[in-house]
């Protein structure tokens, strides 16, 4: 089981991170100095190459053990190791470029490595990609668990439990609670795991059970209680974790600073804050619209034509929204609609069937030709093309009044498509909802994660879109 052979995982990863890039490099010499694919060029020895390559096989492992890429933990995200990987390698890439400076290692072909190294990345990012699957299905299955144990049985404690059920994969099985107060009644009671003792009872359970974690998910009255709940934890070598009282106000993934020598939790940390992040971002969004516009380039010239010959009035519609940092812009589209009488203000949502379309206008909402427009906004850095969809400032005048965080959406770009809408939240459907999963994408904002929300869209197509 994971939790008496955790240590192993770590050294099988680091083993098998060895085995690949020597495997790596075998294959980089076969494409380059073997193949018929890569011009030849005369090598140095073959022992050469492979005695840098277990040099270098020495230093990624070296650097990932301090980057932290071996420390396992069925918590952490694919995405989390992804970003571990590739500063692994591009810092070992440029370590051993220095150390064969140093040794005026100068005969070192060029495009091998370049091999090498896209070599080393890809299998290594494969092989953890398929473990990472191949042990989420075993603990689906009920293998390899850990068990837990909750301190609470409070709002707190219950909501952990509930959020916990829609991750069997994690394979994590509560066995229990400990709680000085409640007891359930008899519909609670088939619904959650037994209330097993009292708080006082904890030293009795950790030594009577077999328990990983410690949930400690108490009211902030109960916190003087909390040394002495560690000290019994630690001393039954049981991890404990604390969910804090004022979780609500913290973000999905908080992030904790030092600061005058006290630990603060950072209650709004944004990715995309990071300049780094916002430049991969912005150089991602840039590349992409310019492909997405060169390829449906012919199909926008004959949405254009369809638009200008089935109804009067412009073929391009602009409206303000409300984008990044609260700043308004003006949001392309293929006008879909009858023009409004001189005067008229556009205040109502969009409806199934809505009488205000064209004919031409139904068919290029429900197949979503009317948004290619907006590559041109992402190019002039108004939206991104992944990222919250704007709304229009009545509607946001309306929504920060009624709807909690719903502000928090202007802390990054709008995007054509996100989250929410990859989940077919698009068209009438809970506004609530849709700001659970912006706020979820804002703070788990990666380059992948943005890769996987498009292929979503594309796999299920804009759901709901009228």
């Amino acid at each position: 089981m994971i939790r008496r052979n955790q240590r192993y995982l770590t050294q099988l990863y680091i083993l098998a991170d060895i085995a690949v890039i020597q495997l790596s490099f075998l294959l980089a010499w076969f494409l380059k100095f073997e193949s018929e694919w890569i011009s030849h060029e005369e090598p140095l020895p073959m022992e050469v190459y492979w005695g840098w390559s277990l040099i270098y096989g020495m230093i990624a492992i070296s650097i990932g053990i301090m980057v932290g890429l071996y420390t396992t933990t069925r918590k952490k995200r694919f995405a989390d190791d992804v970003i571990k990987i590739v500063q692994t390698h591009f810092i070992g890439l440029f370590v051993l470029l220095s150390v064969m400076f140093f040794v005026k290692q100068i005969d070192i072909s060029r495009s091998y490595l370049a091999i090498y190294m896209v070599g080393n990345l890809f299998f290594i990012l494969l092989y953890r990609y398929y473990v990472k699957r191949v042990l989420k299905a075993f603990r689906q299955k009920g293998y390899n668990k850990q068990f837990m144990l909750i301190l609470g049985a409070g709002s707190l404690g219950r909501q952990f439990y509930d959020n916990m059920k829609n991750y069997p994969d994690l394979g994590y099985e509560i066995v229990g609670f400990l709680d000085d107060y409640r007891t359930w009644d008899e519909e609670d009671a088939e619904h959650y795991r037994p209330i097993l003792g009292t708080l006082n009872e904890l030293e009795d359970t950790l030594n009577r059970m077999m328990i990983d974690e410690v949930i400690l998910a108490l009211p902030l009255d109960a916190h003087d209680k909390y040394p002495k709940i560690i000290n019994l934890c630690e001393k039954a070598g049981v991890r404990a974790l604390i969910i804090p009282d004022f979780f609500d106000y913290l973000p999905s993934r908080p992030y904790f600073d030092n600061f005058a020598g006290m630990p603060m939790i950072n209650v709004r940390d944004i990715p995309l804050d990071v300049a780094a992040n916002r430049l991969f971002k912005r150089t991602f969004d840039i590349v992409f619209s310019l492909a997405a516009i060169i390829l449906t380039l012919p199909v926008m010239m004959a949405v254009a034509i369809g638009v200008r010959l089935t109804s009067r009035g412009p073929i391009i519609f602009k409206q303000e929204r409300v984008g990044l940092n609260r700043r308004p812009f003006y949001m392309y589209k293929f006008r879909s609609m009858k023009i409004l009488p001189p005067g008229t203000e556009d205040t109502g949502w969009s409806t199934k069937d809505d009488p205000r379309r064209t004919k031409f206008g139904t068919f290029i909402r429900r197949t979503s030709l009317d948004e290619l427009p907006q590559f041109f906004n992402v190019l002039l850095g108004h939206m991104s093309v992944v990222g919250p969809r704007p709304e229009r400032p009545y509607f946001v005048d309306q929504f920060k009044e009624e709807i909690p965080k719903y502000m928090v959406k202007h802390h990054v770009r709008p995007g054509i498509t996100g989250w929410a809408q990859s989940n077919g939240l698009r068209g009438d459907t809970s506004i609530e909802e849709r700001i659970r999963h912006d706020i979820f994408y804002i703070e788990n904002w990666s380059l992948l994660f943005d890769i996987k929300i498009i292929f979503r869209t594309i796999r299920n197509g804009f759901k709901n879109a009228y």
